[in-house]
Parts: structure tokens; C-alpha cells; sequence
């Protein structure tokens, strides 16, 4: 018959012991998680600093955008007002030169008529007894500029009634245009009104022949 050996009961101060540490282990634990949450807390208030802070560049950037972009809307406007002010005094001149015999220059000439919706502003019209002339005028000329000058067209009769029996013909100018975009104006059928040297100049050959509105 065999001896059997068990295990001394635990006394009561090992028990104690085994509750101390439970103990010390549960507190390490939650300073452990208690730590952690700082770590998340801190990490969340970076994370809003910087949310802020990137709307804070985000505000500076649309507001320096702004003011930049109402300075270049001035300085392009004045920049218009000085290609006009250099064609101006030659049109005349080379419209007759075109067999279209102009004899009065307005500048600046704008309608408006709520009645019909519409307004519009013309930077140069000159007029014969049946012939109107308006002149788009540009530093730098676009496709886009060339639109708004067809729409334009469309609406001055309906604003200017007096016109209304005239044979109304489109031209662009401006001190920079491409290629295209001449081409464009061109097929569009509007006289072309660039530099050439010193002086301002149709651009249009002799085959041209102008749309009338």
C-alpha cells in the first residue's frame, strides 16, 4: 500500500500574502490604464491643436487669396483701361480704312433693362448713320472673352432701341492675343484689333467678312 503526500494546507498568512498581491497587481493595472488614458488624452488634444491650427492656415491662406485676387481684378482693370486708352484714338481711323465710315466714338457705354433681365457694358461703340461698331477691349484676350463678347452682341439691340435698324458689327482688341485664340475671333466673325510695332492694327486679312447682328 503506497504512502500518499499532499500539499500543507495555505495558512492564513499565506492567504494574506496572495490577496496583498492580487491587490498590488489590480493597482499596477489600472495605473497602467490610468497612464494610457493620459496618453490618449494628450494625444486627442494634439490632434485638435493641430485641427486648429490647419484651419487657422486654411483661413490665412483664403484670405490672403482674396486680396490677391482683388489686386489682380485691379491691376487687370487697369491694365484694360490702358489698352483702351491706346486703341481708342486710332479706330476710327482704321475702320474707315475698311470702307466703314465712323464718325462717332463712345466709350464706356452701359444698359441696363430689368424689365428684360439684361445688362450690358460696352468698353468702345462707334457709329455711323447705319453701321455700330463694339469694340471688346482686353490686355491679354481669351477664347472666354470672345464669348461674352457674342453674348454681348446678342443683347444690344434689345438695350439700345436706337440701334435697333443698324447693322451691328463685333470687334476684341487687346495688347496680348494668341494665335487661337485671333483664329477664333476670326471664325467667330469679329474684327481683330492687336499691336503691330508701335500702333494698333486689324489683324483680319482681306478675305474677312464680318458677322452682322
Amino acid at each position: 500500500m503506497g504512502i500518499s503526500h499532499t500539499d500543507p494546507a495555505p495558512t492564513l498568512e499565506d492567504i494574506w500574502r496572495l490577496f496583498q498581491e492580487t491587490d498590488r497587481q489590480f493597482k499596477e493595472t489600472a495605473l497602467q490604464f490610468k497612464e494610457t488614458d493620459l496618453k490618449f488624452q494628450e494625444t486627442d488634444r494634439q490632434f485638435k491643436e493641430t485641427a486648429l491650427q490647419f484651419k487657422e492656415t486654411d483661413r490665412f491662406i483664403k484670405a490672403l487669396s482674396k486680396e490677391t485676387n482683388q489686386k489682380i481684378g485691379k491691376l487687370s482693370n487697369r491694365l484694360g483701361e490702358f489698352v483702351e486708352g491706346l486703341i481708342k484714338p486710332s479706330v476710327v481711323k482704321l475702320f474707315r480704312e475698311r470702307g466703314i465710315d465712323v464718325h462717332k466714338l463712345y466709350s464706356d457705354v452701359s444698359a441696363e433693362n430689368s424689365d428684360l433681365n439684361l445688362a450690358t457694358q460696352i468698353d468702345l461703340l462707334i457709329v455711323n448713320g447705319d453701321v455700330c461698331v463694339l469694340i471688346e477691349v482686353k490686355s491679354n484676350l481669351s477664347i472666354d472673352d470672345v464669348n461674352e463678347h457674342i453674348e454681348r452682341m446678342g443683347k444690344f439691340k434689345p438695350l439700345f432701341l436706337e440701334y435697333a435698324d443698324k447693322k451691328v458689327l463685333g470687334a476684341v482688341a487687346g495688347m496680348v492675343i494668341s494665335d487661337n485664340v485671333a483664329k477664333y475671333a476670326y471664325k467667330k466673325g469679329f474684327f481683330v484689333i492687336g499691336q503691330q510695332g508701335e500702333t494698333a492694327s486689324i489683324l483680319n486679312d482681306n478675305k474677312f467678312t464680318p458677322t452682322i447682328w
